[in-house]
This record gives structure tokens, C-alpha cells and sequence, in this order.
């Protein structure tokens, strides 16, 4: 595994994109916005030449994902939380998502062949090879499992157009603490749907495989969640977090400390720190709920 800058490759790579960007799919069916709050992508990423991908597994929706296909890395995995105990699924396969390289009659996420085929579409994604040398960075999924609950949910978590490269000290310490935090506040004082965002910034930082760039590295993991519907009655401490909260933290293996925040705290953080427009919003009118208080989902 070699880490290397590629800052003077960037618009190369940026030109290359725009030009294949009509292959981008515009507009999310409706079932795949069911994982947005009011149905609502996160806005200021209009620019970048990115590809939306609704997450199937199993004949199902799972979730929705922001790609970048020169870094070979999710920009953002928008899912909604489900109650759990937090126990993981560790006995599935790794799987790639076939339309992102062919025109495939399945939508669906699939195993990685058991032959090493990845030249058919390691032009457009990561494939296993591409983590299998390094030492210090890990598989790390943006939608993690353990905020999931049904067994087909928590599977299709294992896509690499799920996961980045995550240093391994930052990833099973301070990352992992903050998964278990969310998911034992929003277990016990989320009453409605929580919609979470969680993502990265990068700055071009990457892995290299065969003197290729292959993976944009993280230099920052953020994530946020809105639940308008929540006990109202739980410890100020609690309830101050709600109906919106977000965190972020440096993909390092020292200093590598999460801090939590207001979202628009990490929305002014994200304009500094990455590609965002001066328009970023993560949720739709702030996470503001609606009339009683509850948020009904609408599909524009």
C-alpha cells in the first residue's frame, strides 16, 4: 500500500468525470427517497460530478449513497436507523454495484466473483485487491450494520460502495464509540424515523495499487441525523441533541478525537474544509418539524 498526493492530477481526473456525467442517474425514485428526510437529498453537491446510487439488496431498497467514481469512494450514505442491539453481521460476502460499470438487467448489489474478473469494473469502483495490501487503513462503512436491525438490512451494509478506507486505530476507537453513542440515543429517545447522513472529505490523499490511484482517502468522517419525533421528556443532555445533531472526526491514527456539534456547526465546518457550495444544507429546512411536530415523508 502506497499513500500518495495527487493534488496536480485533480482536474485531470475532474474533466474525465464531467465528461461521462450523463451517465449519472438525475432524480431518485421514490422508493429510494424514502431513506431522505422529506424526501430530500443533502443540497450544495449539485456541481460535483458524482453518481447517486440506490443501494438494493435482495429484491429491496437499503439505502442511498453519494459516489465518487475517480476516488472510488462514497461521498455520503444517507439510511434510516433501525432500532438494535448493535450485534454485527460478519459472515457476509463483500459486494460491488454492477451499475456502476455496465448497463446490468439487475439493480441489485452482487457478490464479488470468486475469480479475479475486477478488470471489468475497477475502472468505476473499488474492488477487493485494492484493500487487501494496506496495513494502516480499513474497511470502514458509512452505513454501518449495527445501526441496522433485519438481517437483509445489516447485509447489504457490505458493499464497497459503502466503505472507506478508515485508519484502523481511528476506526475501531473513537469511529466505532460514536456508532454505539448514536445508535444507544436514538434507540432510546428517537420515537419516530431517524434519516442519518454520514460522509467524508478528502484532500487527495490515496492509496495506490499497481502505481494507480485507486483510493481517495478520508482526512475527515462526519455524520448527522434528524429525528423530529422524540421523547421530550429525556435528560437534557439527551434532549438538547435532538431533533438534529452531527459530529465529525480526523481519519487518524493519533489525535483522531470525535467531536459533536450543531448540524449547521458541521455544515460551516464542511464549507472550509471540502468542495461544498455556500448553499450546503444537510436536511431539508434544517430538520424542522412540521405542524405537530411530527414529519410526514413528501416526495417532490
Amino acid at each position: 500500500m502506497i499513500v500518495y498526493n495527487r493534488s496536480d492530477q485533480t482536474l485531470i481526473g475532474l474533466l474525465i468525470v464531467v465528461m461521462a456525467a450523463a451517465e449519472v442517474q438525475e432524480k431518485l425514485s421514490p422508493e429510494c427517497k424514502q431513506f431522505l428526510y422529506m424526501g430530500t437529498l443533502p443540497r450544495g453537491l449539485e456541481e460535483q460530478p458524482f453518481k447517486k446510487i440506490c443501494q438494493f439488496y435482495e429484491g429491496n431498497p437499503r439505502f442511498v449513497t453519494l459516489y465518487d467514481t475517480i476516488n472510488h469512494i462514497p461521498v455520503y450514505s444517507a439510511y434510516t436507523f433501525k432500532r438494535s442491539d448493535g450485534s454485527k453481521k460478519v459472515d457476509v460476502p463483500w459486494m460491488y454495484e454492477p451499475q456502476l460499470s455496465t448497463v446490468s438487467d439487475s439493480r441489485e448489489m452482487q457478490q464479488f466473483p470468486s475469480e479475479n474478473v475486477h478488470k471489468n469494473f475497477e475502472d468505476a469502483q473499488a474492488v477487493l485487491d485494492d484493500y487487501s495490501n494496506s496495513v494502516i487503513f480499513e474497511r470502514g462503512q458509512l452505513n454501518p450494520d449495527e445501526h441496522q436491525a433485519q438481517p437483509n438490512d445489516k447485509a447489504s451494509t457490505y458493499t464497497l460502495t459503502n466503505v472507506v478506507p478508515r485508519a484502523r486505530e481511528f476506526n475501531i476507537g473513537p469511529w466505532k464509540n460514536h456508532e454505539h453513542t448514536i445508535r444507544r440515543r436514538l434507540n432510546n429517545y428517537c420515537r419516530g424515523t431517524a434519516y442519518v447522513v454520514t460522509g467524508v472529505t478528502t484532500s487527495g490523499q490515496t492509496i495506490r495499487r499497481h502505481n494507480i490511484n485507486r483510493l481517495g482517502i478520508p482526512t475527515y468522517l462526519w455524520s448527522a441525523y434528524c429525528c423530529v419525533d422524540f421523547d421530550h421528556n429525556a435528560p437534557y443532555s439527551e434532549r438538547s441533541k435532538f431533533p438534529a445533531f452531527a459530529a465529525h472526526g480526523l481519519n487518524e491514527r493519533e489525535d483522531n478525537k470525535v467531536q459533536e456539534m450543531t448540524v449547521q456547526q458541521l455544515e460551516e465546518f464542511l464549507k472550509k474544509v471540502t468542495y461544498v457550495a455556500s448553499s450546503f444544507q444537510i436536511f431539508y429546512d434544517n430538520c424542522v418539524a412540521l405542524n405537530s411536530g411530527k414529519s410526514a415523508l413528501r416526495l417532490p
